[in-house]
């Protein structure tokens, strides 16, 4: 219950919100025929239970991955499934083993599961369907953080006067307090204002029973879904017009999802159910009543019903409530914006994390100037929420039927339903939303371009341009990686100095040593006592457990101290302050010199398949072993070869070779005392152009736009917050 009551204040802000300007929107040009009212009434009552009541509240929240929600939930729960990832390579023996990548292998309903997932994973063109609407849903949630503060602020204020453009100037510079605030934190802006949307509710509900019961309480004839059909008949294409005003109503719908990770489904079921749904009902239908005897005074529904000596009370706070509506919207988009940085599908910002307490929520400074900006851009340029109405109102359709398409596949694949279910989830909720979206795509011309541009450029000028070279760099590393014979030359070569301490070379290859390690040693001629090839891998799940978090492998020759180290991070991971960060490397690494000699060289004879091998206090598994319940170090090379290697600190005991734990020691030892004499991180400066037989196209969108990306934003080793003091960067041209 404790969770059902603080999802109320930072979840349901938007939605709650909705009633200031919805009867505004769908009526601009004011009431024709008094049943109307009812018949508007009807398809907002129906659109709220059918769409956030039953579609999100009871259904889409199950579709969670590991307790976090949104688009790339839905996206990331689908490619472990089946082989879509358009992000990372998935599939792989070692990140299968996760904890947190777990998938259901129930036979039920397996025909037509196996069937869609055997087309998925051999449709190029389906995979790139399915990562281009999993982008633009999330550049439609990021423009919602646009235009959600525009919309709620405005609404708000309009109860001040009549005047538009002293409304815009109050908007504006409450903008401006908002935006400026973010920097404290979403914990310090919801703490400030989260007790005021239990306030809110209060507020709209008391004054919509009241105007109920005090105008006319036959609006609740509205229940019968015949008034639906009339409203239609009677208006024809304005009928269908209205409907873009309508589907304001469920305005903040996708928030419910998007900051499940932060709460839980039964706390979001709870809440929405008893405390949200009846207030924005009870708002609806006291409005509805009101309008009834007043349909002259529709531009001003919601203000000019509020009884007399509630008038000022209520406007402060619904500012209050505006700003709460804006809050959780612009902390989702730094969510999102944040989830995609740390999968490569969005340049390099600085993501400040602002709680302790909860890891999801973070600031990011650049991407807040711009919503700022580009908010009160919208507000000065559109002035009245019926404008802005139009293009908020196809951001919020096209996310809900992005959402139904990936819960299709979901459901298919990964649920495994039965299709007579899916057919009723499709039917019911789709035609709906195309329903909607057609109304919605109809007011285009009238604001409607807004959202659609503003994903345009988010879509393919900054996420998919950064996506596309990204994935072609670690293509370009893939193929060029350092063969095992060329190593050895380096290293061996008299003239390659070994330097105290230990390097840190980062790369982004997972598999395989990068091409920059050649290049630093031919340039530099000298190398760290331990030199440890880090690749930071992004997983399309929610988080990695701390002790599954890396991967080890020697590199040959053993006794010149070269590890490779994948450091695995889900989407919601934060990244360690750097001496954290080298403590838990250098610490697993000790574990696995430990284990990686016994497993070599020290497993006693006879030793079956599955069986568990235990040596003093670690263990690992023979080959062809099951899933484990947990490990702190693994051979990230030896999972497809040999089974998974995990530490363990359960007392055991077994004879062995004395010499193997000897220099097991001394060789953990000298891992020990290279940190104590300092960690170097060198980092790769790689410029990145095109072949000089490349198309046009592939030139301007490498040479220009990407690399206008690239100097833009910041680098690396802000992002991975090196300290510049022992940093070493590594200049080098790939050619793709």
């Amino acid at each position: 219950m404790s969770l059902a009551f603080q999802s109320t204040g930072v979840i349901y802000g938007d939605i709650g919100t909705s009633p200031l300007y919805v009867f505004s929107s769908t009526f601009p040009n004011n009431i024709n025929h008094k049943d109307d009212i009812i018949g508007v009434l009807s398809l907002i009552i129906y659109t709220i239970l059918l769409l956030p009541m039953l579609k999100y509240v009871f259904i889409v929240l199950w579709a969670n991955d590991n307790g976090d929600g949104g688009t790339f939930a839905l996206y990331s729960k689908l490619c472990r499934y089946a082989k879509v990832s358009m992000i990372v390579p998935n599939q792989q023996p070692e990140d299968r083993e996760l904890l947190n990548y777990e998938i259901d292998t129930t036979s039920k309903n397996t025909k037509h599961a196996t069937k869609v997932k055997e087309w998925l994973e051999h449709n190029n063109i389906a995979q790139k369907f399915l990562f281009l609407i999993t982008i633009l849903g999330t550049s439609m949630v990021i423009g919602d953080g646009v235009l959600t503060p525009s919309m709620s602020v405005l609404s708000a204020v309009g109860g001040i006067t009549s005047r538009v453009d002293v409304d815009v100037q109050i908007s504006v510079v409450i903008l401006i307090f908002l935006f400026m605030f973010q920097r404290f934190g979403t914990d310090k802006v919801g703490f400030t204002f989260a007790p005021i949307i239990s306030i809110w509710f209060l507020f709209i509900t008391g004054i919509g029973l009241y105007n109920l019961f005090k105008y006319d309480i036959g609006v609740l004839r509205a229940f019968y879904p015949k008034y639906i059909y009339d409203y239609f008949r009677r208006n024809g294409k304005e009928g269908w017009i209205s409907l873009g005003g309508i589907v304001l109503c469920i305005t903040g719908t996708e928030a419910m999802f998007a900051d499940l990770g932060h709460f839980n489904v039964r706390a979001i079921q709870i809440s929405f159910s008893t405390m949200v749904a009846p207030a924005i009902l009870s708002a609806y239908m006291g409005q509805a009543a009101y309008l009834t005897k007043n349909p002259s005074q529709v531009s001003t529904t919601f203000y000019s019903s509020i009884p007399g000596g509630m008038y000022w009370p209520t406007f402060i706070v619904a500012v209050g409530a505006a700003v709460i509506a804006s809050q959780a919207m612009i902390s989702g988009a730094y969510a999102i914006i944040s989830q995609s940085l740390a999968l490569g599908c969005f340049p390099r910002v600085k993501v400040i994390h602002t709680s302790t307490k909860y890891e999801g929520q973070v600031y990011i400074p650049e991407v807040n100037y711009l919503l700022m900006v580009a908010s009160i851009i919208i507000t000065i340029a559109f002035k009245t929420t019926t404008q802005i109405g139009n293009a908020y109102g196809i951001a919020v359709v096209f996310v809900m039927v992005i959402t139904t398409t990936m819960m299709t596949l979901i459901m298919l694949v990964v649920w495994k339903t039965s299709m007579w279910k899916i057919a009723m989830f499709i039917i019911v909720f789709g035609l709906i939303e195309l329903l909607y979206l057609t109304s919605v795509l109809y007011k285009f011309t009238q604001g409607g371009w807004v959202p659609l541009l503003f994903s345009f450029v988010l879509m393919w000028i900054i996420m998919a341009i950064w996506h596309y070279v990204y994935r072609q760099r670690n293509k370009y590393e893939l193929e060029n990686k350092v063969l095992a014979d060329t190593i050895k030359q380096l290293v061996k070569n008299p003239d390659t100095n070994r330097v105290p301490g230990i390097g840190l070379l980062y790369s982004e290859l997972a598999h395989g040593v990068p091409p920059i390690f050649p290049h630093l040693i031919k340039n530099i001629a000298s190398i760290h006592s331990v030199l440890i090839l880090v690749s930071i891998k992004a997983l399309p799940i929610s988080r990695v457990a701390m002790q599954e978090r890396f991967l080890f492998r020697r590199v040959d020759p053993k006794d010149y101290r070269i590890y490779r180290c994948v450091v695995r991070y889900g989407y919601k991971d934060v990244n360690k302050e750097p001496t954290q960060f080298e403590r838990q490397l250098v610490h697993n690494l000790v574990e696995y010199i430990r284990q990686d000699r016994l497993r070599n060289d020290g497993v006693p004879d006879g030793v079956g398949e599955g069986e568990v091998v235990t040596i003093h206090n670690s263990t690992f598994f023979a080959p062809d072993t099951g899933r484990r319940g947990g490990s702190a170090v693994h051979d990230d090379e030896s999972l497809q070869e040999s089974g998974p290697l995990s530490v363990s600190s359960r007392p055991m005991v077994a004879d062995n070779n004395e010499k193997l734990f000897q220099e097991a020691e001394e060789e953990a030892q000298y891992v020990e005392n290279a940190m104590e004499k300092g960690v170097v991180y060198l980092l790769g400066e790689t410029q990145v152009v095109a072949k000089q037989d490349s198309s046009f196209v592939k030139k301007m969108v490498v040479n220009y736009a990407y690399d206008f990306l690239r100097r833009n934003f910041r680098q690396g080793e802000e992002v991975l917050a090196i300290p510049h003091s022992r940093l070493l960067r590594i200049g080098m041209t790939y050619d793709i």
